[in-house]
This record gives C-alpha cells, structure tokens and sequence, in this order.
C-alpha cells in the first residue's frame, strides 16, 4: 500500500505494484490507458500503443481494488554514445512509459513505480534513463529531478520560426546575408 507523503494531502490509497507478464488482459489495459494518454494531448508526438510497442518490455502496474491506475514499462540495454554521463556499455534501464491516471496524480503513484521497477532491475541495470516529450516541462522535471532524484542529462527544444511575424519590439534590425 502506498503511504509515503500521502498523509500531508490528507488521504490513502490501496494501491497494489507488481511486475506482470504480458498477457492478453495486460495488453488490452495498457492500450487502453495509452488511448486515454494520447486523447489528453499532453505529449508531443505521442501516440497511443499496439503491442509491438510493448512486447519485449519490462511491465510494472499499479493496482487499486483491481483497477490499473498506472503502469510503467521498459527494457535493459547496453549504453552507447552516452560517454559524457556513463562509461560506454554501462548496464540500463530505459523507462519507456510512466503513465498514470489523470486522477491519481501527485499522490505518489509514479513515484512508486519507478522506486519498484528501480529495485527490479537492480541486479541488471546499473542506471535508470529516460526521455520525456510532455509538454508540462516544469512539472515533469520537478517529478524527475526533485522528487526522483535523477540527473539532468540533455534537452532538445524546439521554436517555430514561420507563419506568424514575431511580435515588434520597437527596435529596427538589419541584417546582412552573405552572398
């Protein structure tokens, strides 16, 4: 059960956490949570799964009275080129998907699937890594940064820069383009 922090928000959840093998049933709850996931917009670029995306994968759920509230999956990997935060062929974990219900975040769920699936692959993996495309960006490092303790690695942003001018500040730029 899941109590860490929950006492100062004033409530408690049965929240069960276990790895699971990919059945038929794990497949159809996790598609349908990542159908939930991609309605919310709150990714760039993602889309919702089909069990090629899964297959393969490391799968943790988390349970309350029988209903999945979040899941995290992912799959070990030898690192390559990632000579300026590991020594190269160092042992990983990559967090493919952390997910949790809309209404069951900020209570401790996620936070608790990572420190589950972080003491499963222990004895695999020497680091844990992961990518995010969510467009919330404060929230998501905070959660990743603060209260899981991880390292900021790299960020790749992006500007558009066509259809619309920028707004005028008053000032005149010229500019010369080499010919």
């Amino acid at each position: 059960m899941i109590t860490d922090g929950l006492d100062k928000i004033g409530f408690s959840l049965n929240v069960f956490i276990e790895e699971v093998s990919l059945t038929d049933d794990v497949l159809e709850e996790l598609i349908a949570l990542s159908n939930d996931w991609e309605a919310e917009k709150s990714c760039y670029g993602y889309r919702a799964n089909r069990r090629e995306d899964i297959e393969g994968n490391r799968i943790f759920l988390a349970r309350d009275r029988g209903r999945t509230v979040g899941y995290l999956f992912g799959k070990c990997f030898q690192s390559q080129n990632m000579r300026s935060v590991m020594p190269e062929g160092s042992s990983c974990f990559e967090v493919e998907e952390l997910y949790v219900i809309p209404s069951r975040r900020s209570t401790g769920i996620g936070k608790a699937l990572f420190g589950f699936a972080s003491d499963a692959v222990r004895q695999e993996a020497e680091y844990i890594t992961l990518s995010t495309a969510v467009k919330n960006w404060k929230a998501i490092f905070h959660f990743y940064l603060d209260e899981l303790d991880m390292t900021f690695w790299s960020a790749r942003l992006f500007k558009r820069i066509t259809s619309s001018p920028a707004p005028s500040s008053g000032l005149s730029v010229s500019s010369a383009r080499p010919r």
